[in-house]
């Protein structure tokens, strides 16, 4: 019998992987809260017509990319392979526009068949900012802001920030025929998916990842040079309000920059990593603004703007915990009763302890930064063995639960120290070490 093994694109997170994982999450959600962000979920599976109406039959998801199949009933549904669309059809079915503005954020596993590489999985997970109804250029610069802000604290340094605008409608049409007036003439060079796109999307064409078409787009004319005097009025604003936010140690104008998907106006951008933990595909977070897409899907005209960021790439690069920022240890506690000691009165200690820990972060506020709290039990063996496997599981301290409780003590060891002391085992002795470590 052959060995079972993940499918082709996916991955198991082992524990070790996963506190990493966890920690982009726990940082992603705590950003979402300190700007003001409200977390949903929308399901794992839509209706294939949500993504293939909104992302545009043009673009590499739609025709290649996505996981679609038939239902018993014979619907077509589809595995999300972007948030955007989902949060934008649940916006327009749940009847939210009468609470606008809007600031939502959700996470969770995304699908896209393509070639699994470093840091790009078939099956991979995305932390997801959107904000509806604004449609100021100030949103753009704090939500990009924000990006950069969490970004600067999962590394300990910046990304490159790649900023460019599509320009309104009309910005958009002198583009387009100026683009393909260029490719026309090469469109024999161009690749099968370019010629394709030359009739019915040509500006995907500055996207494409065809060697022989990025060396024909060098040259191809600039989007920048032909924005309407509302949308080059709008970027410069973008450009100079960015210029104020700390978070960025480089930005870079990019015109040859539109995103993969059709529903993208006005101001887009990436962040991109200067190093190479993440092989090939160096983008690390990624948006834009996409003020028609409502409107397109039968919602009523709504501004729009978000990102998404990949929390397994994210997790390539993260250097820092914010606990450890902020100088708060992890508590881990082991409690090892010896022998005779009753087992029930073990489980009332470590019940107590896990609730008192509990409830004392919270009153502190000491919630979701990034801290680890944990109390467990090693029943069985020698002592000397007990306290190597508690310093393997990383340990700052334990209790040992012996013959000192007949006289209503216990011994408490801290770990890093090594120093050991009698604490009392009542609720009061508990409670005191409690508040001596959770500060």
């Amino acid at each position: 019998m052959s060995k079972l093994q993940p499918v082709r694109g996916t991955h198991d997170i082992l524990p070790d992987e996963f506190e990493k994982f966890q920690a982009v999450v726990t940082r992603a959600r705590e950003f979402a809260t300190l700007y003001g962000f409200q977390e949903m979920a929308t399901p794992i599976f839509e209706a294939t017509e949500v993504f293939a109406r909104s992302m545009g039959e043009t673009s590499d998801v739609v025709s290649k990319e996505m996981f679609t199949f038939q239902t018993k009933g014979e619907e077509s549904v589809t595995l999300r392979p972007e948030f955007t669309a989902g949060i934008v059809r649940a916006f327009i079915s749940n009847g939210m526009q009468q609470h606008l503005p809007l600031k939502l954020f959700s996470t969770g596993p995304a699908f896209r068949y393509e070639r699994p590489q470093k840091g790009r999985q078939r099956q991979f997970h995305q932390v997801n900012f959107e904000w509806l109804g604004d449609g100021s250029s100030e949103v753009d610069v704090e939500i990009i802001g924000l990006a950069g802000h969490l970004l600067q604290l999962l590394q300990g340094k910046g990304c490159t920030l790649l900023l460019n605008t599509l320009g309104d409608e009309e910005s958009r049409d002198k583009y387009r025929h100026a683009l393909v007036s260029y490719l026309t003439p090469l469109a024999n060079k161009l690749s099968e998916d370019s010629k394709r796109r030359l009739e019915k999307n040509p500006l995907r064409i500055l996207d494409s990842k065809d060697a022989a078409d990025k060396e024909i787009i060098v040259n191809a004319p600039k989007m920048t040079d032909y924005l309407s005097a509302a949308s080059k009025e709008r970027f410069e604003a973008v450009c100079n309000g960015l210029k104020d936010v700390t978070f960025f140690q480089d930005i870079k104008i990019d015109p040859s920059l539109v995103r993969g998907l059709d529903y993208y106006t006005d101001t887009v951008f990436e962040f991109v990593a200067s190093t190479g933990e993440l092989g090939a595909q160096n983008t690390v977070l990624a948006g834009g603004r996409y003020d028609g897409l409502v409107e397109q899907m039968g919602g009523k005209s709504t501004p729009a703007i978000g990102f998404a960021a990949g929390v397994e790439r994210l997790s390539l690069l993260e250097q820092k915990i914010y606990a450890n920022a902020l100088n708060l240890p992890d508590v881990k506690i082991i409690i090892m009763p010896m022998e005779g000691i009753p087992p029930v009165l073990v489980h009332e200690q470590a019940g107590y302890l896990r609730n008192r820990i509990m409830l004392t972060a919270i009153e502190r506020r000491l919630i979701g930064i990034g801290r680890q709290y944990s109390v467990e039990i090693l029943w069985s063996g020698k002592l000397g063995k007990r306290l190597e496997k508690a310093s393997k599981m990383n340990a700052t301290h334990v209790l040992i639960l012996g013959d000192e409780m007949k006289s209503g003590n216990m011994v408490l060891k801290n770990m890093k120290t090594g120093e050991q002391m009698l604490i009392s085992c009542g609720l009061d002795g508990l409670k005191g070490l409690v508040e001596s470590l959770i500060k």
